[in-house]
């Protein structure tokens, strides 16, 4: 059973629990046994859900449309977030948000990758593919952030930087290699999480950071596992088998030394809890700001 099969059938087994409970209340009918027959079958599900994950399970998992998105986590994290727009070059990039917010009191810059939640959003998100202009949004945000000694806090979400003509055409390779340049070098805490997707020079592009932390479901390689089949094996069909070997979870890079934290997740997803996992970063990032 896939994981997309199993966390429907958690979902189904949610609703007729609640059913129950609303028909045990409202007929005043002692219905507690078959209740705990079906919460004992859902506490199984969710514990298989989460033992029995495969690395491609979690890339599916990182993709789901319901999983919370950097703006979600931005407004469940910080207070006053006023969005900045615009890279002073060529425009503005809604792939790529960013402004300045409070963390428990303290001024921070914050910036994240953004997709959308339907085909709409994801069109003018551009499914979360930044262009140039988003990652010249992002550095200018940080060199701000520097002159000012705010801490700046980056949501890694994406499938990769944008490839069409017009993000070739204004520079999309230089204005990645620049962030990683001046990423290394500005003098100010950076922390970079992978919330979701973390692929390609898309993610490196905003994670240079004195701290790089995952979400437990997040991936985060060189490029997807399609594209890795498709060069190494010329063949996109076996992304699956390319997810097992490319060592891309957090639980991977974090035995190999590549990220520094892992954030837990609810069985099933960080979108059956997002506020739960939005309290666990925000208490592990008032923890390294204020330490």
């Amino acid at each position: 059973m896939s994981v997309l099969d199993l966390d429907k059938k958690i979902e189904e087994l949610e609703i007729k629990i609640e059913e129950l409970r609303k028909i045990s209340t409202e007929n005043n009918i002692d219905l507690t046994c078959e209740i705990e027959k079906m919460e004992k079958k859902l506490l199984e599900l969710r514990n298989d859900l989460s033992s029995k994950l495969t690395p491609w399970d979690r890339v599916v998992l990182a993709r789901m449309n319901d999983r919370p998105t950097s703006l979600d986590y931005i407004e469940m994290i910080f207070d006053d977030f006023i969005e900045f727009h615009g890279d002073r070059l060529y425009g503005d990039d809604p792939a790529i948000v960013g402004g300045i917010a409070t963390l428990d009191g303290i001024p921070v810059t914050v910036i994240g990758e953004q997709k959308g939640r339907n085909t709409k959003e994801n069109l003018f998100r551009n499914f979360g593919m930044p262009h140039p202009e988003g990652y010249r949004k992002a550095l200018r945000l940080m060199k701000q952030a520097e002159k000012f000694k705010r801490p700046i806090i980056t949501f890694i979400d994406t499938p990769g930087a944008y490839c069409g003509i017009g993000a070739e055409e204004r520079g999309q390779a230089e204005a990645i290699a620049r962030n990683l340049m001046e990423m290394s070098t500005i003098d100010t805490l950076k922390i970079a999480i992978v919330i979701g997707e973390g692929s390609s020079g898309g993610a490196l592009a905003i994670s240079v950071a004195d701290e790089i932390w995952m979400l437990e479901n997040a991936v985060y390689s060189i490029l997807s596992p399609e594209g890795f089949a498709s060069i190494l094996w010329k063949d996109a069909s076996r992304a699956k088998e390319a997810a097992n070997v490319m060592k891309m979870t957090a639980y991977d890079l974090k035995e190999l030394g590549i990220i520094n934290k892992i954030i837990k997740e609810p069985a099933g997803g960080a979108h059956k809890a997002p506020q739960m996992v939005a309290e666990e970063i925000k208490r592990n990032l008032i923890a390294v700001i204020k330490g």
